[in-house]
Order: C-alpha cells, then structure tokens, then sequence
C-alpha cells in the first residue's frame, strides 16, 4: 500500500511538472519567436509605471523585498558582498551598472543595497519581456520597481533620465540582455550617454556566480545554495567634455575589474587595472559547452586561502 501511494505521489508530480511545461501562461506563444513570421509591429500602449514610485507602493515594496524577497533569495543561493563602503561616496542619485547573465542579478543587487538606496532604486527592464502580460508587468513593476524599455528602440512609459532627474538611482544592465554562457558580452552606449547628459555617477558592480545558480532556461536556482559574489566599485564620474563613447569603455573595464578582483586578489586587480591589462571577462575563445564550464567554476569560500598581499 505504501509503495503504491510512493509511485501515485511520483507520477502524479511528473503529470503536474509535464503540464505546467505546456501550459500557456499568460498570453506568451507556444510558437519561439524566431519560428515567427515577420510582421509589422502594431503600434501598442506603454505599461505605466508612475504609479508603481508612489508613497504606498513604496511602503508595499519595502515589506516585500525585507521580508519574503530576500528570504527566499538567500535561502537558495549564499550571497557574498564585498565593496558597500564605495556608495559612501555617492551622494545623489547614481547609476548602477553591472554585468548580466541571470535573473537573479535584479534581487541580488536590491538584496544587498544599503536600505536607503534600495528604497530609492528603480530598474530598467525590457518591454517585451516583464511588460509583454499585464500580470508580469504589474508583479515586477510592484517588487522591483521596474520601468520598461525597448531593447529595439521605441517610446518610454518612464525613461531613465526622467527618474534620475527626480532623485531616483537607476540600475542598467548594458549588455541589454542576459549572458547565454555566463561570461560578459559586448556594453551597449546607453549607461555612458545618461550618465553624460544628465552628470550622475556611474556604481559599477562585477556580479560573479549567478549564471551557475540560475542559468538562463532554468526557472529557479540551483540545488545547493551557491555563493555568489556582488562586488561594487568605486563610482565614476564623466569628465568635463569626455563623450558618451569616451566613458564607455572606462564601465566597462570598471566591471572586468571588479570580476578581475573576485577571481584573484585586490592587490593583483588593482596592480592590472593600473597598467591597463586586466584580463578579458568575455570568455575563452572556445566551444560553447567550454565557456559554459569555465564560467560556472565554484566560487572559493571566504578565508579559503585568499590573500589581498603577496
């Protein structure tokens, strides 16, 4: 009888897993898109947001993301967080930029933020994708304050210099979307034209480990509960005249730096960041499955032998 109701118990959940796998949640196609024929786009309504920086919102945010947000997260993975006495020297609102390769890059960076600028933190997310139901767009609207954008051009509902010029920090993933290996793709102009036009200070962050504990395909982390590690940097600031395409490059080797830093020491990071020759975080050039491996390494425990003097 109990082995009976063992095997009722395990097909029951395979049955339930193998539906959900074809459900249509939403209004999402069963049809991938590059399947798709090509049709022109029909001219739609932006998702408002406004409401979502509203004095209750906030309140209903703030419960959230202290209590069952950031339980959950650091029940399945062990964050690591190094470099918070950097936003000491923010003082205003500043655009966060980090690299990008997994879902949990958005609650890691919210989860590890001082309370303050948490509070004051709004995130930029595609349009097509956390805006494309009602339902999607108003639960990351209300936990991570998202904004969309189009990753192929279009109108704003909220741009991101509007929310700057009204106190708000402002998070930006400028490789536009998740890494497919882990590893750092080429950085969009977008974080360097803001943080030129509108004279904000650019927070870089090397996030390290999330595509190992949640790789895009996957709906949930890992078993295990991974370390992963989120480092912030010093801020930067554009320089009287310096060009959008000028400061760019100086963002993104700001990152690469910080990841340089997590895989070695700060003495090491700093001693290459000075000569100009920090390591490529973009990958080996080599097959797919090879990226993937180098990529989702363990992250060594603290105090594992790791020494900021040699």
């Amino acid at each position: 009888m109990g082995t009976s109701l063992v095997k009722f118990g395990r097909d029951t959940a395979r049955d339930v897993k193998q539906v959900a796998r074809g459900w249509r949640w939403g209004r999402r196609p069963q049809v991938p898109r590059s399947a798709e024929p090509y049709v022109i786009p029909k001219e739609t309504s932006v998702f408002p947001t406004k409401w979502a920086r509203t004095p209750a919102a906030i309140a209903v945010r703030d419960l959230i993301q202290k209590g069952p947000l950031s339980a959950v997260l650091r029940f399945e993975v062990n964050p690591r967080v190094s470099g918070l006495d950097s936003l000491l020297k923010v003082n205003g609102p500043a655009l966060i930029v980090a690299n990008h390769s997994s879902h949990l890059d958005t609650p890691l960076i919210l989860c590890t933020l001082p309370d303050a600028m948490r509070r004051k933190t709004a995130f930029a997310a595609a349009a097509d994708y956390f805006f494309d139901t009602w339902w999607r767009a108003t639960t990351s609207a209300i936990v991570f304050n998202t904004f969309p954008i189009e990753r192929r051009g279009g109108n704003l509902s909220s741009t991101p210099g509007d929310l700057l010029e009204q106190g708000w920090n402002v998070v930006v993933f400028p490789e536009g979307t998740r890494s497919p290996d882990g590893w750092i793709q080429r950085f969009r102009m977008g974080a360097a034209y803001l943080a030129v036009e509108h004279g904000v200070p650019v927070i870089p962050v090397g996030i390290k480990g999330s595509f190992a504990a949640m790789p895009r395909g996957r709906g949930w982390p890992v078993p295990g509960r991974p370390t992963v590690a989120v480092r912030y940097g010093d801020p930067l600031t554009p320089a009287e005249g310096e060009s959008p395409r000028e400061f760019a490059p100086k963002i993104a080797a700001a990152v690469s730096a910080l990841l340089d830093e997590e895989s070695t020491t700060w003495w090491d990071a700093r001693r290459r960041a000075a000569a100009g020759a920090s390591p490529s975080q973009s990958g080996p050039d080599a097959a797919h499955w090879r990226r993937v491996w180098e990529s989702t390494a363990p992250i060594k425990a603290a105090g594992s032998k790791r020494r900021a003097w040699k």
